[in-house]
């Protein structure tokens, strides 16, 4: 072990030669006779002197909408790593946001926080454990206020635009590249689309939020399989109904089953004029789904860096489900294409967060 450093041992993790844990219980052996709390490699951000501009370019957020967010997420107002390194929760969930917000690797992170790369990935998977445990269920259940609101502006609009006048957003799923695996490779391996990767099913609503995200599965799973497997058909017969007893529909591809609460393209290697008609108008408006998967890797670029992205060594689903959660509430601040199309606002972001 004399020969290992920390700076050794992170090459190591970087390469998929070691897991976290391991990196963790090696870095302890290594230190065992100095201070658990690493120094510096430099000045610290003061987030105080940074422009608006600087801020929404390094965070993606202006400089009092990353305060904003803090109070409504109820961010802690410190954490405390495995390590004893400590962070105020400003710095953690700039660390958090910075780490999305680019394609990079935490060395990048260094110069500008002033923390060690292994500080950085400590802190980082810190904030990341406490949103998901606090903000995960605003994506996994349709029993939303702002939904449940929306719903008559949702189909209303919607029947102004196309065929379906009980249509209140639009399903499908989505692949997201990974590393090959060291492992199990075949799981995760889509023939279709020849990559590796994870699959997620997104409902995206008019007024362009993530209103339900399932995921992940193994890259190698239908669409039709994975909305199965969701759970949403339930959610679906659960909340989505009119006052009279009506269904309101999802639309979706040609991947999904056809019921009541899913409908989608006529399928057929004739159809009537009529029916052509039908699938052209409801193809235009379903893109806005392809928006929303847009809008999440654009915005966090480092959800689409599969080369960093790395199954056994990191929670690669969680950060996708992370990273939608985010790009909701920057949805919620500064609006998306799909919110400009269909002219339909968000909630406010305490509305989104508060569920009220």
């Amino acid at each position: 072990m004399g020969d290992l450093s920390i700076e050794n041992l992170l090459f190591l993790l970087d390469e998929g030669l070691l897991n976290f844990d391991e990196f963790l219980i090696l870095e302890s052996e290594i230190g065992h006779n100095k201070s658990p709390q690493l120094m510096p490699d430099g000045p610290r951000l003061n987030f105080s002197a940074l422009s608006d501009e600087q801020c929404f370019s390094l965070f993606r957020f202006s400089k009092c909408d990353v305060r904003r967010m803090i109070n409504t997420l109820r961010i802690p107002s410190k954490f405390v790593c495995k390590n004893n390194s400590i962070a105020t929760g400003l710095e953690a969930f700039c660390i958090t946001l910075r780490r999305f917000a680019y394609r990079n690797r935490l060395a990048d992170l260094v110069p500008i926080f002033g923390r060690s790369e292994s500080e950085l990935s400590l802190i980082f998977n810190s904030t990341l454990d406490f949103i998901y445990a606090t903000h995960g269920n605003s994506l996994n259940s349709l029993n939303q206020r702002w939904i449940q609101r929306g719903l008559p502006e949702f189909t209303t609009t919607l029947g102004n635009l196309c065929p379906l006048p009980n249509c209140w957003g639009f399903i499908d799923g989505t692949l997201r590249p990974i590393t090959r695996p060291s492992r199990f490779q075949e799981i995760t391996y889509s023939g279709h689309k020849r990559i590796h990767g994870l699959k997620f099913q997104s409902v995206v609503t008019p007024n362009g939020l993530i209103a339900n995200l399932a995921g992940p599965f193994e890259g190698k799973r239908h669409d039709a399989a994975v909305f199965r497997e969701s759970g949403l058909g339930d959610e679906l017969v659960r909340y989505m109904n009119s006052p009279n007893g009506e269904p309101h529909c999802l639309y979706g591809d040609a991947a999904y089953a056809v019921n009541q609460y899913v409908l989608g393209p006529v399928k057929g290697i004739r159809v009537s004029p009529e029916e052509a008609e039908f699938n052209r108008q409801m193809s235009a408006v379903r893109q806005c789904v392809e928006w929303g998967f847009n809008k999440v890797i654009q915005t966090f670029a480092f959800l689409d860096y599969k080369k960093n992205l790395k199954l056994y060594l990191q929670p690669v689903g969680k950060y996708y489900a992370v990273g939608a959660f985010l790009t909701n509430c920057h949805t919620c601040l500064y609006g998306s294409p799909t919110t400009d199309y269909f002219g339909i606002r968000p909630p406010s972001l305490e509305q989104y967060i508060n569920n009220r």
